[in-house]
C-alpha cells in the first residue's frame, strides 16, 4: 500500500501507521488503530462529534488530515481513564444522566477536558461557550453544562489533596 507514513502519540502511547494522503484522522482512528470513540456525525465539523485534541488543542478529526498528527500528540475520548478509573467528567456524565444515545458523549467529554484543562474553574457561561461546537440531538444541554461544573469541582478537590500530600512529604 502507498501512502503517508505517520509517527505519532495517541493518548500517550506511540503509534504508527500508513494512511492514504487524504484521509482524515477520523478515519485513520476508527479504522486504523481501532479507536472508535469519536463519531462520524456530519463530517462537515459541524456537530463536535468526532472531537479530538492535537497538542492540547480541541479539532474536529473530521477535518483534519491523517497524515497531519506526524510528531503530534493526539488526545481522544479512549484516553480518560485511567489504569481503569473513569475520568471525573466520565463519572459526572453518568451521575448527572448527561446521554442518551451515545453518539455525541465521546466529543462533549474531549470538549470538556480541553476546557478543564485550560479553565479549572469555569463558570456555567464559559462551559456553554466551550461546549457550543457540540451538538446533541437527544438530550437538553442543562445535564451536560452539570456534569462538567461537577467535574471541575471533583478536580478541584483532588489537586487539592495532591498538594496537600506532595507538602506533607517535603
Amino acid at each position: 500500500m502507498s501512502g503517508v507514513h505517520v509517527s505519532t502519540t495517541v493518548n500517550g502511547d506511540a503509534v504508527e501507521f500508513v494512511c492514504p494522503a487524504g484521509e482524515t484522522l477520523l478515519d485513520v482512528l476508527r479504522d486504523r488503530l481501532g479507536l472508535t470513540g469519536a463519531k462520524e456525525g456530519c463530517g462537515t465539523g459541524d456537530c463536535g462529534a468526532c472531537s479530538v485534541t492535537i497538542d492540547g488543542q480541541l479539532v474536529c478529526s473530521c477535518l483534519v488530515l491523517g497524515a497531519e498528527a506526524q510528531g503530534r500528540e493526539i488526545g481522544t475520548v479512549e484516553g480518560l481513564a485511567r489504569d481503569g478509573e473513569l475520568h471525573p467528567l466520565q463519572e459526572q456524565f453518568i451521575s448527572h444522566a448527561a446521554l442518551q444515545c451515545g453518539i455525541c458523549t465521546p466529543g462533549f467529554l474531549v470538549a470538556s477536558k480541553a476546557l478543564l484543562d485550560n479553565n479549572p474553574n469555569p463558570s456555567e457561561e464559559e462551559i456553554r461557550y466551550a461546549l457550543a461546537g457540540n451538538l446533541c440531538r437527544c438530550t437538553g444541554y442543562d445535564k451536560i453544562v452539570r456534569a462538567v461544573g461537577a467535574a471541575a469541582k471533583d478536580l478541584a478537590r483532588e489537586a487539592k489533596k495532591t498538594k496537600a500530600k506532595t507538602k506533607k512529604r517535603k
